[in-house]
């Protein structure tokens, strides 16, 4: 069972470096999720303390994220991230090298609720959503490559979509073609850092997930 990792925890907010494998919010269906286990670290602060989902991710994912500790938190980060004032950073293996080291993707994307999955389409239609994001290889090692990817969108599966479309898997997503193992219920797709403007500042703030502990995370800068 994993436990709690806090980055980072202030009077209005706590930011965690989330588990694989673990889902964001609370659900009658698990047990054990992140919110469940960020309420029962902050029981032993608080009798009844309260818990803003801000943003959420994918099960499979590990990395940073932000939950606030008062509605007023949940408002202001609320209001930031639909004003586009956060920029999100993961990091993903692949298996194969790309055909470059660093570019753009745009694609239209349908969200294939039957599967679950995420679907990149040929053109615009008005059952797509588009995507966008940047990459760049910044290191490799025997599994493969890894990749800094910063999403301009915030559509469903979009990273683990765009770069199957491209054929390049993350590691351990089968639901997108990876023919590699990986932990249960988790992928080789890292949230590592997120920077937000400070209200009513030019500063920004970032917060950092440590990487996985494990050898497939051990890279060669290139």
């Amino acid at each position: 069972m994993p436990k709690l990792e806090v980055i980072h925890e202030n009077s209005d907010f706590i930011v965690v470096n989330k588990a694989a494998g673990l889902i964001s919010e609370k659900s009658p269906y698990e047990d054990l999720t992140v919110e469940t286990q960020v309420f029962n670290h902050l029981l032993t602060q608080k009798r009844k303390p309260y818990i803003g989902i801000i943003h959420r991710l994918d099960r499979v994912t590990s990395g940073v994220l932000i939950l606030a500790k008062k509605k007023s938190i949940l408002v202001a980060f609320n209001a930031l991230f639909s004003s586009h004032k956060v920029q999100k950073t993961y990091l993903a293996i692949v298996k194969n090298k790309p055909a470059k080291d660093k570019g753009n993707l745009v694609n239209f994307l349908i969200k294939n609720n039957k599967e679950k999955r995420a679907d990149i389409a040929p053109s615009k239609s008005k059952n797509t959503l588009s995507c966008m994001l940047s990459y760049q290889v910044i290191g490799q090692n025997n599994f493969g490559y890894l990749l800094e990817i910063k999403p301009k969108t915030g559509r469903f599966h979009q990273i683990r979509a765009q770069l199957a479309n491209i054929g390049l898997p993350i590691i351990g997503d089968k639901k997108y073609g990876s023919d590699q193992a990986y932990a249960p219920l988790s992928i080789c797709l890292h949230a590592w850092k997120l920077t937000y403007e400070i209200s009513g500042s030019k500063e920004t703030q970032t917060f950092e997930a440590p990487l996985p502990k494990n050898d497939l995370w051990v890279f060669k800068s290139i």
